[in-house]
């Protein structure tokens, strides 16, 4: 059942203080063990999300507020992503691949290999207007039993990687836990979290898909570890940041932070206006109605 905690901004930030929306947070539902992922479905109205270690991806409905079982096993999925089809892309922790649910529900692999090695346990995937999926791979899937399988490391490294017209390519190789990653709205730019070193690095993306550059744009100190991240339509970023979704400005200022009573892991703009925020944490999904519009997304690009 549906509840309501009230809604608790803090303003670090002038320009943050025009951000707003309903006075109460709504709880979708409660019950996982570790939500993330969150993907939103426009054709249909509803929200994909994954429970890592029970093995499941849920599903909400909008307009019924209905939650049911989406798929299990799920191959212990972490985040999600639409392309410009329409179709979800996956990170699939136990079967160490990224793959593309097809509209019929079939799977089609994009990538599970470098130069012949198994990745670890892709984590976060988005993709670009040009078609190219980009993703994370941190070990946290092979790590233990909890969110994946024990597995041993083929791969030397913790990379981002890029997949394009069948070739995978890795495109940053000098972090210790990559994480969630979003491009800017020119799609000139990539964002990239490093758990373990707790900030954002911000990447200059070329036409030939290489990147440059990597300055921390964001650091964090004390209040939770970098996780998934999204844009709004204004370029600012909202990462989940422990209880809390963070906000900041594109020159890196912190403008402000939504705080949550549970550790947030990945969010999501959605709704039919794209003013919804979702925000998997921990064991509940939660949605909160803004006065922001969401970063306008691949597919209708």
């Amino acid at each position: 059942m549906m509840d309501t905690i009230p809604t608790d901004f803090e303003v670090l930030d002038e320009r943050f203080a025009t951000v707003g929306g309903d006075d109460k947070v709504e709880r979708l539902f409660t019950g996982t063990r570790w939500a993330e992922g969150p993907v939103y479905f426009p054709a249909g109205r509803f929200l994909v999300w994954s429970d890592i270690p029970n093995d499941r991806m849920l599903r909400w409905d909008e307009l019924t507020g209905a939650v049911g079982t989406f798929r299990q096993p799920s191959a212990y999925v972490n985040g999600n992503t639409l392309d410009r089809e329409g179709r979800m892309l996956s990170c699939e922790q136990v079967n160490r691949r990224v793959t593309r649910t097809e509209h019929d529900g079939s799977i089609t692999v994009i990538a599970d290999r470098w130069q012949g090695k198994r990745f670890n346990s892709p984590n976060d995937v988005v993709v670009r207007s040009d078609g190219s999926v980009w993703f994370t791979d941190p070990p946290y899937g092979i790590t233990s039993d909890y969110e994946g399988v024990k597995a041993d490391q083929e791969i030397d490294g913790c990379h981002v990687y890029r997949v394009h017209d069948g070739e995978v390519r890795i495109v940053a190789d000098d972090f210790e836990r990559p994480n969630g990653l979003a491009f800017s709205l020119d799609e000139k730019r990539l964002y990239v979290a490093d758990t373990r070193r707790n900030h954002l690095r911000l990447f200059d993306v070329h036409d030939d898909g290489t990147l440059s550059g990597g300055k921390v744009f964001a650091e964090n100190s004390g209040e939770g570890r970098f996780d998934g991240l999204r844009l709004d339509d204004t370029g600012r970023v909202w990462a989940a940041v422990g209880k809390a979704v963070h906000c900041y400005h594109p020159d890196g200022t912190l403008l402000g932070k939504l705080h949550l009573p549970e550790f947030v892991a990945n969010l999501v703009f959605g709704g039919p206006k794209r003013n919804r925020l979702f925000i998997a944490a921990s064991s509940s999904l939660y949605s909160l109605m803004l006065n922001v519009t969401g970063a306008r997304p691949v597919w209708a690009a």
